[in-house]
């Protein structure tokens, strides 16, 4: 079975452009490269990795691109472009001629606008993208859901993925209007959702595994194991325990699947999504 983590970031850690990281988060203020990662998948029995963007600049692209050329492991790289700058086609044309170049993201779930994802210029830049072939991660939070269908809806040929299940409270079991609109949103058959981040939304020091229960209960049913890849979030998770301990989460959960809907989620999925 090919294993492949669909979400993780690479940065020489900046403080001032990566503020997010509090004083809270600590343990990951500080550089986290190729050579940190391949250790922890190699010990879980991870074949490869998608790195994405965690910088909204260009120069994050060519950081990222770099590792991909020199590490084989590294099968994929979700960039950032600016979707709504009047040049999009011009830059993807150019992104398309890097090969592991697969896909881009926004960080949706920091903007003011909540539904910045309909501004009609950003709109304009989700149209080019399957012209390229390239993929579309969306990082939201759960107020920003109906939002995400609507955008998928506009664009039925464009594959998009929710990261982290867009993010639900579970550190305080919030799940009911988060459960609506993932159900809805999941009617859509162009879109498809890591379970990935899950650890970080919980209690990082007291989490159970038995939190997460409720929130994989509703991806699985509503997407399916086909429409579903493992993320690890790695390094972001360390906040809340080490890589082993985060996929315990769901290779515990997976083992009561059927050995072709655990392939999907361990690798095929991820594999066809990002054309890997």
């Amino acid at each position: 079975m090919q294993k492949i983590d669909s979400h993780q970031h690479f940065w020489k850690f900046d403080p001032i452009r990566d503020n997010w990281i509090d004083e809270s988060m600590r343990i990951i203020r500080r550089d986290y490269m190729p050579t940190d990662l391949l250790p922890e998948l190699e010990k879980n029995g991870i074949n490869g990795c998608v790195t994405v963007q965690s910088d909204q600049s260009e120069f994050e692209n060519t950081f990222q691109l770099d590792h991909a050329s020199k590490h084989d492991f590294i099968k994929g790289v979700v960039g950032w472009v600016d979707l709504r700058a009047g040049n999009i086609e011009e830059r993807l044309e150019y992104y398309s001629s890097f090969e592991k170049m697969k896909g881009f993201r926004h960080v949706l779930q920091g903007e003011t606008d909540r539904a910045l994802m309909l501004n009609p210029n950003f709109i304009r830049g989700i149209a080019a993208l399957k012209k390229h072939n390239f993929t579309y991660d969306i990082l939201i939070f759960p107020d920003q859901l109906e939002y995400a269908c609507e955008l998928a809806a506009r664009f039925p040929d464009q594959k998009f993925v929710i990261d982290h299940l867009a993010k639900p409270l579970i550190k305080v079991g919030d799940i009911i209007s988060w459960k609506k609109d993932i159900y809805e949103l999941s009617r859509q058959d162009n879109v498809y959702c890591k379970v990935s981040g899950m650890v970080t939304e919980a209690d990082w020091l007291q989490w159970k595994i038995e939190d997460f229960l409720p929130y994989l209960n509703v991806v699985f049913e509503a997407f399916g194991a086909k429409r579903l890849m493992f993320g690890s979030d790695w390094p972001v998770c360390l906040v809340a325990g080490g890589y082993s301990k985060m996929i315990s989460i769901v290779e515990n959960y997976v083992s009561n699947l059927s050995n072709t809907e655990q392939n999907y989620f361990w690798g095929k999925t991820a594999v066809g999504f990002y054309n890997l």
